[in-house]
């Protein structure tokens, strides 16, 4: 009988929530899966014998595993269910992605469907929050590899527990839109048969409008704050009319006046506010709202891009001696989000560009954390299928300039909640076509 090889392009993979619902993940090419041990080396360390011997031998002791690492990429393919999907909630009209308990999993508490759902799909869009994300632990999947799909004897590999620490959005200018992810499991076994997915819209053959081309994706750039000229008095709880642009207040925003911080916007309406906690001044003072000078909004045109998440996770595993310990859970870390952004350094004939980007951000001496809107479009607006992401408030690097042929920026982004406690960083929003 000839050896059997396993190829990994016949490889499939599925996922299991913590509900039961089993899903199909078409992967690319890359995919990884391992377990290590975590072991603990005895040596012997004496001088010599009369004879001139000294034994140097050691022996190893496996204390326990260390956390199973996965990671694979998936295309990110939203699609609005035509009703007659399998399983919950696909037997509705409404949009989701191929790659769902993956987004949900990333930042819920609990499965689709279920409580603590990152979740919310309906016939307009998908959107996936990070409401639920503020937990010690977020929602676990098993994961399961078939290798040799499709032959007599394939081998199923089952990852227990898993997680998602991490995912990429890349959307590289000649690509489709993608996303790269890794994790932790608690063990690796192997199973006798693959599981069956029930939810497996959006990955047939005739699919293949759900693919989304990056090279229409668009970015808009917004400066939060800027400086204005009130036309009233300001005092405690006082009403003051603004100069045009006041759109770009917002309530929580300090408010100086010569240099001294005279209180914080607590209303807003139409292009007059309130401050509570205001010192007085004088009648027609300038008000800054921080980031003084820089221009309100930014035309940029991009080259590339990418967005990670991050759960920084760690995994708990005991040391009780005298046995092989296996993980036991995870706990989230410090949640983060971060990218970059890439775009020719231009000044064109009117709007504010690249070049003003950079300028407004090396000239602001005074601004510690600035604070920008960053509405990535991945797809073009209007376009479908598309995903949309919308970060409130980032704090921008100051590019870097990459030397080439044509001059380009690079910009380092960190997008930042609006307070310690809150769970805003960022917002996804999948908009796909109707599938099979």
């Amino acid at each position: 009988m000839a050896d059997t090889f396993y190829y990994s392009r016949d490889t499939l993979v599925h996922i299991t929530d913590s509900a039961g619902a089993i899903y199909k993940i078409p992967v690319l090419d890359g995919f990884s899966f391992s377990q290590a041990t975590n072991a603990t080396e005895v040596t012997l360390n004496e001088m010599a014998t009369s004879a001139g011997v000294s034994r140097r031998s050691r022996q190893m002791f496996t204390d326990s595993y260390a956390p199973a690492e996965w990671s694979f990429q998936t295309y990110i393919r939203p699609f609005k269910s035509g009703g007659a999907g399998s399983g919950g909630e696909h037997s509705a009209v409404a949009h989701h992605m191929v790659e769902e308990p993956l987004w949900n999993a990333l930042a819920g508490s609990g499965a689709v469907g279920a409580s603590g759902t990152a979740l919310t799909a309906d016939g307009t869009d998908a959107n996936i929050a990070f409401t639920n994300s503020n937990k010690v632990a977020l929602d676990t999947f098993d994961l399961f590899f078939e290798l040799g799909s499709g032959k007599a004897s394939s081998t199923v590999y089952k990852i227990e527990g898993c997680v998602v620490n991490e995912v990429s959005i890349d959307f590289d200018i000649d690509g489709i839109a993608t996303a790269n992810w890794s994790g932790f499991g608690k063990i690796i076994t192997e199973e006798s048969s693959m599981t069956t997915a029930t939810k497996y819209e959006g990955t047939a053959a005739a699919d293949t409008n759900n693919f989304i081309r990056n090279r229409l994706t668009d970015l808009t750039v917004t400066n939060d704050v800027f400086e204005t000229t009130a036309n009233g008095a300001v005092s405690s709880s006082a009403s003051v009319t603004l100069a045009a642009g006041s759109d770009l207040i917002k309530v929580g925003q300090a408010v100086f006046a010569a240099g001294t911080a005279v209180g914080t916007v607590s209303a807003i309406s139409g292009t007059t506010l309130t401050l509570s906690g205001a010192v007085s001044i004088s009648n027609g003072a300038a008000i800054v709202f921080s980031n003084v000078g820089m221009t309100s909004s930014y035309s940029l045109t991009l080259t590339g891009g990418n967005i990670t998440i991050s759960n920084n996770m760690t995994f708990l595993t005991p040391e009780t001696l005298g046995i092989v310990n296996q993980p036991l859970g995870h706990v989230t870390g410090t949640r983060s989000v971060t990218g970059n952004f890439t775009c020719y350094l231009n000044t064109p004939s009117s709007g504010a560009s690249s070049a003003d980007l950079f300028e407004d951000i090396i000239e602001s001496t005074s601004v510690i954390t600035n604070s920008f809107d960053l509405t990535f479009t991945v797809g073009g607006t209007g376009n479908t299928p598309r995903m949309v992401a919308n970060l409130n408030n980032c704090h921008l690097e100051v590019p870097t300039h990459s030397i080439d042929d044509i001059i380009s920026l690079e910009t380092t982004f960190h997008a930042l909640p609006t307070s310690v406690d809150a769970v805003d960083e960022i917002d996804l929003i999948f908009i796909g076509p109707t599938v099979t």
